[in-house]
């Protein structure tokens, strides 16, 4: 349970028990990733709901993107920005390191955000508008289980980076169980519809990551943010490709 706190703690704003201060707890978090992932979702699709009741469909879209914020603490946001300001500088690969590690925010980091809440927020509304709040249970879920694939498949290129020592506490065991028990849960529930979520963004999540990784060599702590944020932004679009499409 130790792990499954250290998740929900390192993932979130949810509030845990006392963590333990056991380094192998830590290392083994990332198998619970998906389970997070999971809650969140849950947590989404609820609050989707709510505010579905309660206010118009582009108010509720609002409301819901702002809650997804909120109970993740804009942490893979961060990344995400981060990324985009040294991909986005076109310079050397040590200069991107440092750009990325810069606490300031560049131009290309605010035109990503901006870009990624306007693709989320319409994906939302268009979701709310439909009534397909419960596929909001997938693109957390998506993302968290890509997490798990990013760190057991690339390298980690920071030594004392915040992802350090994640990868030790998986094996092909438990990333294929993730990877597996993921795909099986979304389309066992949602049929084609969350076969189609699946495979567009497993696809687009892995060209993602791999072409970060031709252009720095490997991954760190905001290449995986921004994977995730990449991955919920892919699969929320892939939800509404599905609802005109099937």
């Amino acid at each position: 349970m130790n792990a499954l706190f250290h998740a929900i703690a390192f993932l979130t704003r949810l509030p845990v028990p006392r963590l333990s201060t056991e380094t192998k707890d830590w290392e083994r978090s990332p198998a619970f990733y998906p389970v997070v992932g999971l809650l969140l979702g849950l947590l989404l699709a609820a609050w989707g709901w709510l505010m579905q009741q309660i206010f118009p469909a582009s108010l509720a879209a609002v409301l819901t993107l702002i809650f997804w914020v909120f109970i993740t603490g804009g942490l893979h946001l961060d990344g995400w920005m981060d990324l985009a300001d040294g991909l986005g500088s076109w310079r050397d690969r040590e200069k991107i390191f440092a750009i990325m590690k810069d606490s300031r925010v560049g131009a290309m980091g605010v035109i990503a955000a901006i870009l990624l809440f306007m693709v989320k927020g319409v994906a939302l509304y268009e979701i709310v508008a439909s009534g397909w709040i419960t596929m909001l249970v997938l693109p957390p879920l998506l993302a968290r289980t890509m997490l798990v694939a990013a760190i057991w498949f690339w390298p980690y290129i920071t030594e004392k980076g915040l992802g350090s020592g994640l990868r030790s506490g998986l094996t092909r065991t438990i990333v294929a169980a993730g990877l597996c028990g993921t795909a099986a849960v979304v389309i066992g529930v949602y049929h084609l519809p969350g076969l189609l979520v699946v495979g567009i963004s497993i696809i687009l999540a892995v060209l993602f990551t791999q072409r970060i990784h031709r252009r720095l060599g490997g991954l760190t702590g905001d290449c995986y943010g921004a994977l995730v944020e990449w991955t919920e932004a892919c699969a929320l679009v892939a939800v509404v490709a599905a609802g005109r499409l099937l």
